[in-house]
């Protein structure tokens, strides 16, 4: 081939399939499946959603499956996967409401109910960013349907902008990840002193917590996932740095740290329990994938009493 032709734009050609002749294809490579079973499955999730668990199993050199690859393994890892989702998000959701509430509480009684609107109090923003951020907040104010904030622009004719502890309530976690990192680095170290965190450590799991969420809240493929934004881990606690050290850019780290956050938040939650039953309901799920050792369960983090 040239170096004209290598340079030439590729374009996609391929025509959409019917379900027919998508299972077609997938028993074609190997796929072990009954025919209409599998169509019914294509029917329920689609071809490209499928693919994403069939993948680990293709034997690329000749665009097949590997001997022996059954539509129910697939199947049960789809299903695994998307129970694994709803978990993770239970945990993030009270982990993000754990964390706004700080923020909010130690930001407010510094700076007062509206010193968000104030860009010098959040000094680690470029103007820039600030005033995306502080507009994000006004359209949002705009958009809600919230009874509290009909109620306080009704009674307070003069505000514009709600107080920070109502405007929170509407904030995205990623909204709330962008105040988090402007404000000034005492305040964050208040907060990460609650959690036993560092505020560097605290930061950077909001971020792979807010990363997490996004795909688990899309309803993309998480299980065995490499995360974007890799979490630091506690430089100095054994727990988190010893011999059975978890991944930090696989998605099982995120186990840990759900977990770790809600012993602070909520030592009787039985979170964790309803994870493990999921994981003894699928037992043939490789820990390994998800960047966990063998003997996760066993973990300090895991095993962590508060």
């Amino acid at each position: 081939m040239t170096e004209a032709a290598k340079s030439e734009p590729l374009l996609y050609e391929k025509e959409p399939l019917s379900f027919e002749e998508q299972a077609d294809r997938l028993i074609q490579r190997g796929l072990i499946a009954e025919h209409a079973e599998l169509i019914r499955r294509l029917e329920a999730v689609s071809y490209y959603r499928l693919s994403g668990y069939l993948y680990p199993f293709r034997e690329e050199e000749r665009d097949a499956f590997k001997e022996g690859t059954k539509l129910e393994l697939i199947w049960d890892r789809y299903c695994f996967d998307r129970r694994l989702r709803v978990l993770v998000l239970d945990a993030i959701e009270r982990v993000e409401v754990s964390l706004r509430t700080k923020v909010v509480y130690h930001f407010a009684h510094q700076y007062g109910a509206f010193g968000h609107l104030d860009e010098a109090n959040l000094p680690k923003l470029q103007v820039s960013k600030y005033l995306k951020w502080r507009t994000g907040i006004f359209d949002e104010t705009k958009r809600s349907k919230e009874l509290f904030g009909k109620h306080f622009f009704k009674k307070y004719t003069a505000h514009q902008n709600l107080p920070l502890w109502m405007a929170a309530e509407l904030m995205t976690m990623g909204s709330l990840l962008t105040f988090f990192r402007g404000v000034e680095p005492g305040l964050k170290r208040k907060v990460g002193e609650v959690y036993g965190l560092a505020d560097e450590v605290i930061f950077s799991w909001l971020r792979s917590l807010n990363g997490a969420r996004n795909t688990c809240a899309h309803h993309a493929r998480f299980w065995n996932r490499e995360l974007g934004y890799p979490p630091q881990l506690p430089k100095n606690d054994p727990d988190w740095q010893g011999e059975n050290k978890p991944q930090q850019n696989r998605c099982g780290v995120i186990l840990l740290i759900c977990r770790y956050m809600l012993q602070r938040i909520s030592p009787t939650s039985r979170w964790h329990e309803r994870v493990e039953a999921l994981f003894n309901e699928y037992p043939e799920i490789p820990s390994y994938s998800m960047g966990l050792p063998a003997d996760w369960k066993q973990h300090p983090i895991w095993q962590q009493t508060h």
